[in-house]
């Protein structure tokens, strides 16, 4: 198969492997495999052990393993309900016997012939004194295809099991005699790595565990190598010279005279650093890390501040419309008259005219929504711009706004910590400043860890702080009830507090599933102090300050992270007032989930915090889905898999220096890894 046949047949839609037509189709698209090369790249999350057959005189309570057994009869039949029928069957392999379970619906009965002998899988379990086998896979023992070798597990969503799964990655793997590898045998002996199409089978068909981790080491390793490399060519690609740069930083002792408050020695640093960038000949990509509360908005207004003195231009773009109209009114304050500065959101009227005024440069400063990147946006003199909340937006869409100029430098913002180490790795395409010290009078919030029993006296708690005039934030993991998750809802909760507990109450809902302009509304209203109490699902983890509100209160705060949690609990604290975040847990007899909470009560700084949600969760959990603005893992984890990651990164600035602009046929294949990672992630086709 030629390179170009290679990847067409990668980028072949899913029906195209043998056993899937189109209702199939429609049930692997709900587990994001839409071609050839997603089902390829789908991994078991994890594996059962079925290679050894036990004794029945030997099995364990509580242990999964294999039985061969001959049947004696047919098995017994039971109806439960309409569709489903429970069999029963016993065994005796010479040594003891046991009792077989499993249910299943009557029109599609698990065949099983008397005198024949079958291998079954399943957990040994105990009823009634008795010892049984609760079935997870039966097969002939001259034909075993699921049994009696180490079996992947797949994610699985209604309607597909997990044999179709299987099957489908069997086939889908017919139609190659070999993957192509991006490394080459050289290479791979270096680096001590597995060929590419060895490890991809090894992955859904593993021989043994040692060759599986063998197996996952070789993707890990492509893994990051292929994100790094990816973030690096960016940044090489964006590093151009810039025509016009700052001559005079001297605005910024002005600008900081006219504040209330002295920054600190953390912020003074990062705004050097920021400034720096601007006096060079190159265009500069910076992201600003710091906790909640740690002042990282007035290192962006100094800048821009410096920017516009200077005679140039500078915007802040913000995820919501709400967010940028708080950042537009706080940056009033600080500028005064002294800097022109206009707000555009897609609310904005007149905004034929507001573009004209822009591109002739009647603003300074231009805070906004995702309406900046709108093409009629022109802004001539932009030389800073400024991005908050980074990990809402995509790589691509950061480069939009800087490229409405050929001199403009980059600076965004983040309030979601992450290890230094971490950070380089996953910013690879930024330059790092971390504000890692907090202003003077920030106040401590006291957090408690509660179970059911004080739900009382915690909702009078809440009741005392809104009869001083104080308003509270009540925040549920999910919008509607859920019949398999024993969990508070959004909608519930805001009944149930409406009628039962604060009646006399002014009460708001805000959830993701409502429109923005709702959203913004209701959340207003909370600002203003029209609302006492703001239920809420994580929409609130970042947006508006709100100091009158004193109050978190989080329900199930075992189904959050430890950075979520964190990340929630500074919404309070945000002005004069003592402020409390309250966790409710009621699975604190879970050793795993109570030192979590232990960690939360105990500390409030948010890099400790997300150095231990990494430790406890993992990679994939902790950042969650585009949460960071890159592309999502599918083997690697960058706490544990880190010595694999510095290598990953050692090959990735050899292949640079060659190859800087990936030209060479040798890098061919790394090329299409690179567009594709981002061509998918930003939305477009994959090997378009």
């Amino acid at each position: 198969m030629d390179f170009k046949s290679y990847i067409n047949t990668l980028n072949t839609d899913v029906t195209y492997i043998k056993g899937v037509g189109e209702k199939r189709k429609v049930m692997l698209n709900r587990l994001s495999l839409y071609n050839v090369w997603d089902v390829v790249y789908n991994f078991p999350k994890d594996y059962e052990d079925r290679r050894t057959i036990h004794k029945i005189c030997d099995v364990k309570e509580g242990e999964k393993c294999c039985i061969k057994a001959v049947a004696p009869s047919n098995p017994m039949q039971k109806r439960i309900r309409k569709n489903i029928v429970l069999y029963t069957l016993f065994l005796n392999d010479g040594t003891g016997t046991i009792i077989v379970k499993w249910f299943a619906n009557p029109k599609y009965p698990i065949k099983i012939e008397a005198k024949e002998e079958y291998i079954f899988y399943g957990k040994i379990v105990r009823n009634f004194g008795r010892i049984e086998l609760e079935m997870l896979a039966m097969e002939k023992s001259d034909n075993p295809k699921n049994v009696l070798q180490i079996v992947p597990i797949y994610h699985l969503t209604k309607g597909v099991t997990q044999n179709f799964v299987r099957d489908t990655v069997k086939n889908a793997f017919a139609k190659f005699d070999m993957f192509y590898d991006i490394f080459d045998d050289e290479t791979r002996e270096r680096y001590g790595i597995c060929s590419l199409d060895f490890a991809l089978r090894q992955m859904h068909s593993p021989t043994d565990f040692e060759t599986l981790k063998k197996a996952r080491s070789r993707l890990v390793f492509e893994e990051l190598f292929v994100l790094q490399l990816s973030l690096l060519y960016i940044r090489k690609n964006r590093e151009q010279k810039v025509s016009e740069r700052l001559t005079d930083i001297s605005y910024k002792d002005e600008f900081c005279k006219s504040l209330p408050f002295t920054l600190t020695n953390a912020q003074n640093s990062v705004l050097n650093e920021v400034l720096a960038d601007l006096q060079t000949d190159k265009c500069a990509n910076r992201l600003i890390q710091g906790d909640v509360g740690s002042g990282k908005t007035v290192i962006a207004a100094a800048a821009m501040y410096v920017c516009a003195k200077n005679g140039f231009q500078a915007a802040l773009m913000a995820p919501t419309e709400i967010l940028a109209t708080q950042h537009f009114e706080t940056l009033k304050k600080m500028f005064g008259n002294r800097v022109r500065i206009c707000l555009l959101t897609s609310a904005t009227k007149g905004k034929k005219k507001l573009y004209e005024e822009i591109e002739n440069g009647e603003f300074d400063v231009i805070v906004g929504t995702h309406a900046l990147l709108n093409d009629n946006v022109k802004i001539p003199k932009l030389i800073l711009a400024v991005t908050d909340e980074q990990h809402r937006f995509g790589v691509n869409q950061r480069s939009l706004l800087s490229a409405k100029s050929k001199s403009c430098n980059v600076l965004v913002m983040s309030a979601t910590p992450i290890p230094r180490t971490l950070a380089l790795i996953l910013y690879g395409d930024l330059d790092i400043s971390i504000v890692n010290s907090m202003p003077k009078g920030r106040q401590k919030i006291d957090t408690f860890c509660v179970n059911e029993s004080y739900r009382k006296r915690a909702y009078s708690f809440v009741e005392k702080e809104i009869e001083k005039g104080r308003q509270a934030y009540i925040v549920c993991p999910l919008i509607d009830e859920s019949e398999n998750l024993d969990v508070m809802s959004g909608e519930k909760m805001f009944a149930h507090l409406v009628k039962n507990v604060f009646p006399t109450r002014k009460i708001g809902l805000l959830h993701g599933k409502m429109k923005a302009d709702e959203k913004d509304k209701i959340m207003q209203s909370f600002k203003n102090g029209e609302l006492d109490i703001l239920v809420s699902t994580t929409v609130i983890e970042v947006g508006v300050d709100v100091p009158n509100a004193t109050i978190m209160l989080i329900e199930n705060a075992e189904r959050f992270g430890l950075s979520q949690l964190h990340q929630l609990r500074g919404r309070v604290g945000r002005g004069e007032h003592k402020s409390y975040c309250i966790l409710f847990c009621n699975a604190l007899d879970n050793e795993k989930t109570a030192e979590r909470m232990k960690i939360m009560t105990k500390s409030s700084d948010g890099f400790e915090i997300a150095k231990k949600d990494l430790e406890l969760r993992g990679f994939g959990e902790f950042f969650g889905t585009r949460q960071h603005g890159l592309p999502s893992l599918k083997v690697a984890n960058l706490f544990t898999d880190l010595e694999i990651l510095k290598q990953a990164q050692k090959l990735c600035y050899e292949v640079l220096s060659y190859d800087p602009n990936l030209k060479l046929p040798q890098n061919r294949l790394v090329f299409a890894r690179i567009k594709a990672l981002f061509d998918k992630f930003e939305g477009r086709d994959i090997f378009n």
